[in-house]
């Protein structure tokens, strides 16, 4: 286990001394190395970019009663490979009055901050590629570039549904991106660091010997937990917050001009950025690359966070098949009357956890400070909406 636990790092090392005894300069070792660190990095992403691709309409399937893809391939499992064969042999079309550069350059800056983002993730015990003492400041200021790009692909395609798909989009990420924020803040702040690798570290041990320390643990991490899944899910434009790509309705959004390969990358960059803001999640409230229990530190810590990423972006795709679409004053509203009051809330909660004590009398205090608000905004902003019992009709 030991051996499984330093393997990436290992045989990495190994490589590197094999081309040292060849004669290659210290230098050059130096870029081989980060080469290979970007490489396997990538690499481990898309791999579970196209799994995950095949797993999402496999699971819808079965949630809703029917087959999933099952002809390429064995179980279907060869759907990723004739969905990108597709993709590339398919004519890209432009708009003639679109702006042809900006068009192109759209796909291209949504892939990178998605890209970028992966590498402060700590993925395993000293197995961080880039170790940043701001890496959680890092990751949003990044991610937000995604934004700049739905707004190029909108205005670039000269299409008035698509400038109003994108700035659909804008206001919904720009307004789930705020409790998403203090949320993330809400855990660095009782870690005492913006450190990813810092805030995973104030997550190790164990109290009674078997419950493990992680902030979803405690009411505030609980709760701060939550809201940041919520804001994770619409800042993925994940259901039900699909509203920016919603196939009935706007026809993909800021995405209508886009064929071929192009839509593809945006399609890529989605599911990338999907799995990195499952993998900071992980590193806020779940323990990061922790154990759960005890005797469970034998196994190599990689495979914890790889499993605990897979997991939530399950539940994403359980969701999606649950609950259905919201209307866009809905969404809007619950994110400035409910998630971000919420989120202040946890904020709070989080303050008292820590100056009280964190013993009985701050799990009191800290479920008292975010209950009340819950109640509070969940009776005001429910008595805004008719809420009756839904009738199914079905024929015989």
């Amino acid at each position: 286990m030991e051996l499984l636990e330093r393997a990436p790092v290992e045989l990495k090392n190994a490589f590197l001394r094999v081309l040292g005894s060849l004669g290659v300069p210290e230098g050059m070792l130096a870029i081989l190395s980060a080469v290979l660190i970007i490489g396997t990095v990538i690499g481990v992403f898309l791999g579970l970019f196209a799994l995950m691709s095949v797993m999402e309409r496999k699971i819808l399937a079965r949630v809703q009663n029917r087959y999933g893809p099952n002809r390429a391939g064995p179980f279907g499992l060869f759907q990723p490979v004739a969905d990108g064969i597709k993709m590339l042999t398919k004519e890209d079309l432009v708009p003639r009055a679109a702006d042809k550069v900006v068009h192109f350059l759209a796909p291209v800056v949504m892939m990178v901050p998605a890209l970028l983002v992966l590498a402060i993730l700590p993925y395993g015990r000293d197995m961080v590629p880039v170790e940043l003492e701001s890496g959680i400041l890092f990751f949003f200021a990044v991610g937000a570039g995604t934004e700049v790009a739905i707004f190029m692909a909108g205005w670039a395609s000269n299409n008035k549904y698509s400038v109003l798909g994108a700035m659909r989009a804008i206001a919904q990420m720009i307004s789930y991106e705020i409790p998403l924020v203090i949320s993330a803040v809400t855990a660095a702040m009782i870690a005492g660091s913006l450190s990813p690798s810092v805030i995973v570290a104030a997550q190790g041990g164990f109290a009674a010997g078997f419950l493990p320390h992680w902030f979803v643990t405690t009411p505030w991490g609980f709760t701060a937990a939550l809201l940041f899944y919520i804001g994770a899910l619409a800042e993925s434009n994940r259901s039900p917050f699909d509203l920016p790509e919603g196939e009935s309705e706007l026809v993909a959004g800021h995405l209508t001009e886009y064929s071929g390969f192009k839509y593809a990358t945006f399609f890529m960059a989605e599911y990338i950025g999907m799995f990195a803001i499952c993998g900071m999640f992980v590193t806020l409230f779940l323990g990061g690359w922790q154990a759960p229990l005890p005797f469970l530190t034998v196994v190599p810590s990689w495979i914890w966070f790889f499993g605990k990423v897979c997991f939530v972006a399950f539940t994403m795709v359980w969701v999606r098949a649950t609950l259905p679409r919201l209307r866009v004053d809905h969404l809007l509203a619950f994110a400035w009357k409910f998630l971000l009051p919420m989120s202040f809330a946890a904020f709070l909660s989080a303050a008292c956890w820590h100056y009280a004590g964190r013993g009985p009398a701050a799990w009191f205090l800290s479920l008292v400070v975010v209950g009340i608000p819950y109640l509070v905004l969940g009776l005001s902003f429910t008595s805004r909406f008719s809420v009756s019992r839904r009738t199914y009709l079905f024929s015989e």
